[in-house]
């Protein structure tokens, strides 16, 4: 969607003791204007530098362009400084909250007497284009003390608060983009003409040299807001915005946004008559109605047919379980915070009410896992048997904050496509690569094929097991990935507390990634298990445990499909793949007669037999995304004949009923993913 570098595609260069890092790079001839534009600088440990970062003895740098990940971060998180500046220039007495970059963009929360309207984001980007233009400087300042700053500070009570909270402020929270680790630092906004200081925020930084890096931008939206996303605290109302690189890249993400609005699962859901969210079941607990539940089966039984062929075991296992389970898997542990609360139940009472035996925890299950732990524990299991792959289509509950809910793609309630493998040390590399292999070539059959890998490793806050077998576990999850020849990038401290991670991101078709299919190796739930297999020289050993899910979720799954789709489904899986049109009432019983031939065939096949007159019934099946419409006259009635009718507006009249039926019955059959056309059928004749 827009033109990316990597931070890595510029040489590092050295800078002497006390020369600031811009002075050293001016001799390097390198750009200072337009998308590749140096805004910071890497130093060797990783740390993003200002321009003007003076080291006390010789160093080594990389310089950061604009349209890198960090440089747009860098540009973007800068944006918002002159967004509050803009905002406590309209609206005066505002206080601040945090301003962090964001994917795509940036925010900034404020305490404000009204709500922002559309009018104040119009009047706000313009004075942000103001300040923008008069080119003001970042400059970096440190505070003597935390008592220095927080008297410059003392009408700013959201800064006073993170001030005197810093050394408990989560370095990975947007909360640290003010604070950050060690000094206590500020950005003053420097006027370039007379050197005074327009504004300044407190903020460990890195900024852009001066305003004037910002060269496109845009103010999304507004929303309300609680500070530190407590609802127990004072609203705030947060504004959104955007900034790139150039005009080019914003433009483009622009229009991708408004595709996106257009694609937009919830709305499509609604258009198309797949599901809903009743507010009587629930937020985040969606229910299939007869077209999506349609869908829904023929993306379970495709899944299903390629797991037979593949060698895996089917199981299922029960939707709530003892507390104790979780205890012993380690999720009461780590994830009682994603968990719905507990049930008291099997508590035990006399005839008088007194309690005889206490009652147990019951939770609803987040996690398959434990479970299928169980089923391979039943008995004794031999090194024969494995790998031993065990599948199952298991609805978990989670317990996800309201604010984070999000349609089917965040849910509460959902099925996972969940495999669990054991497999001994010497199978694991070539069951890992199996996998892999397996996950990418069924999520093409859905018709994705843009992919690349990401390795999520251990969080140190958040881990059982011991450090070497993470180390082993890591180092053979990588070499996998690197093997499978895809892209891979590094997700630092993102893996689940068992084992390290290798995540599926696959782009749509509108350039978006969505996190697909995970695989997770775990050598520490088979120990807290006890699980064991007979070795061939008898001895008992401990299997290594692969935890799979392709789709991740079926019903996220299925929100993804239907946004890269846009509701127009392939015909394999369209909830209603075929429909006749009559050009008039009496051509209706030729077009049943086909419909009832497709029917035989498991097609899902029906005639519009309602008062509409025809050209209303093909706009409102055009609308419904039904990709095979088969229009009747006199003339396909009189030579046993059909018309084709398509989504993109093209014809082909005449067809022979025979071949019409051979055309659409292949076409499902051989699970075509792109929708069928004049051009493309005429090419299968």
């Amino acid at each position: 969607m827009v033109n990316t570098t990597t931070a890595t595609d510029l040489p590092s260069f050295q800078v002497p003791a006390g020369t600031t890092v811009g002075a050293a790079m001016r001799e390097l001839d390198l750009p200072n204007k337009g998308p590749e534009a140096i805004v910071a600088v890497k130093d060797t440990d990783g740390e993003l530098r200002d321009l003007s970062h003076t080291p006390e003895v010789d160093a080594e740098f990389t310089p950061v362009a604009a349209n890198t990940e960090d440089g747009r971060a860098i540009i973007r998180h800068s944006c918002a400084h002159v967004l509050a500046q803009a905002v406590q220039l309209e609206f005066p007495g505002t206080k601040l909250g945090i301003g962090p970059a964001i994917e795509n963009g940036f925010y900034y929360d404020f305490d404000v007497a009204e709500p922002f309207t559309p009018e104040d984001l119009k009047a706000i980007e313009k004075r942000m284009k103001k300040i923008i233009k008069t080119g003001q400087r970042f400059e970096r300042r440190v505070y003597e003390s935390t008592e220095a700053a927080a008297e410059e500070l003392r009408d700013e009570p959201y800064k006073l608060e993170l001030i005197q909270d810093k050394g408990n402020v989560d370095p990975d929270s947007d909360e640290a983009t003010e604070v950050g680790a060690g000094e206590l630092t500020a950005y003053d906004n420097i006027n370039p003409r007379t050197s005074e200081v327009e504004w300044s925020d407190l903020c460990r930084g890195p900024h852009i040299p001066t305003t004037r890096y910002i060269p496109a931008f845009a103010l999304t939206r507004s929303s309300a807001a609680y500070w530190r996303g407590d609802q127990a605290n004072a609203g705030l109302q947060r504004i959104y915005g955007t900034a790139w690189e150039d005009k080019g890249s914003l433009d483009a993400y622009q229009t991708m946004l408004a595709e996106a609005e257009k694609r937009d699962h919830r709305r499509l859901g609604t258009e198309l008559d797949l599901f809903s969210f009743p507010d009587e079941i629930g937020s985040g607990l969606p229910v299939f109605h007869p077209n999506g539940a349609t869908v829904r089966m023929e993306m379970e039984e495709h899944s299903r047919r390629r797991h037979v062929e593949a060698g895996y075991s089917f199981v299922t296992s029960p939707h709530v379980t003892k507390g104790d389970l979780f205890e012993k898997s380690g999720h009461l542990g780590f994830y009682k915070e994603g968990m719905f609360p507990p049930l008291q139940l099997d508590a035990e009472y006399d005839e008088e009410g007194n309690q005889t035996k206490p009652g147990q925890d019951y939770y609803l299950k987040p996690m398959n896992c434990p479970m299928h732990n169980l089923i391979f524990d039943s008995r004794g299991r031999s090194y024969r048997e494995l790998p031993l792959r065990l599948f199952e289509f298991g609805t978990v509950y989670r317990y996800e904050k309201s604010g984070v809910v999000h349609g089917l793609t965040r849910a509460r309630g959902f099925t996972q496509d969940d495999a669990h493998i054991y497999c001994t040390e010497d199978q694991l590399e070539a069951e890992l690569t199996t996998v892999l292999e397996f996950i990418i070539s069924l999520l093409k059959d859905y018709g994705l094929d843009d992919f690349y890998l990401e390795l999520s490793t251990k969080d140190p806050k958040k881990y059982v097991g011991d450090d070497d077998i993470w180390e082993r576990s890591t180092e053979i999850l990588q070499r996998v990935a690197t093997n499978s020849g895809l892209d891979l990038v590094p997700d630092p401290e993102g893996a689940a507390f068992y084992g390290p991670k290798i995540s599926v991101q696959a782009k749509d078709a509108i350039g978006r990634t969505w996190q697909m299919s995970t695989v997770q190796l775990d050598f520490n739930m088979p120990e807290r298990f006890d699980l064991e297999y007979t070795a061939p020289d008898g001895s008992r050993k401990q299997p290594i445990m692969i935890h799979r899910a392709l789709f991740g979720s079926i019903e996220r799954f299925f929100g993804v499909l239907l946004e890269h789709y846009a509701g127009a489904f392939p015909v394999w899986l369209a909830p209603q793949q075929v429909m006749g049109i009559p050009v008039a009432e009496d051509f209706a019983p030729h077009l049943e007669e086909i419909t009832a031939e497709l029917r035989k065939r498991g097609i899902r096949a029906d005639v519009d037999t309602s008062d509409d007159r025809m050209q209303k019934k093909i706009r409102n099946h055009t609308t419904g995304k039904i990709p095979f419409m088969l229009l009747a006259g006199a003339r396909d009635v009189e030579a046993n004949a059909v018309s084709f009718r398509f989504l993109d507006g093209s014809q082909i009249n005449g067809v022979p009923v025979a071949e019409a039926i051979e055309l659409i019955d292949a076409w499902i059959k051989d699970r075509i993913n792109d929708q069928p056309s004049e051009d493309a059928l005429a090419a299968r004749r």
